[in-house]
């Protein structure tokens, strides 16, 4: 059975930082693409950025390139969101997912097969 369990979100102030991490099992995500999505109330599932597992390729949403670095560890099967001088838009639940490396489908979140339950960012001004 698969299992993405999200953790490291918390509250922070603008300006801060924060790593969420994502802890994969169940399968082998070798030629997968693992992506983080955030969501703030009201608003659609937004996509931040995707790694491919076995080369580790990355792909950002404009809004995130410069402060939001996306990595991950083999050996611990865990991938990771660095967030550097976070803003208040940045709020919102963030959720993992793994899913097929198609370059043009990344930032679709019906392009993931997989999905963690989530966890809440929240950047105060």
């Amino acid at each position: 059975q698969v299992q993405l369990v999200e953790s490291g979100g918390g509250l922070v102030q603008a300006g801060g930082s924060l790593r969420l991490s994502c802890a994969a099992s169940g399968r082998t995500f070798s030629n997968y693409a693992m992506g983080w999505f955030r969501q703030a109330p009201g608003k659609e599932r937004e996509f931040v950025a995707a790694i491919k597992w076995s080369s580790g390729s990355t792909y950002y949403v404009d809004s995130v390139k410069g402060r939001f670095t996306i990595s991950r560890d083999n050996a611990k099967n865990t991938v990771y969101l660095q967030m550097n001088s976070l803003k208040p838009e940045d709020t919102a639940v963030y959720y993992c997912a793994a899913g097929r490396w198609i370059v043009v489908t990344l930032a679709r979140a019906s392009n993931y097969n997989y999905w963690g339950q989530g966890t809440q960012v929240t950047v105060s001004s």
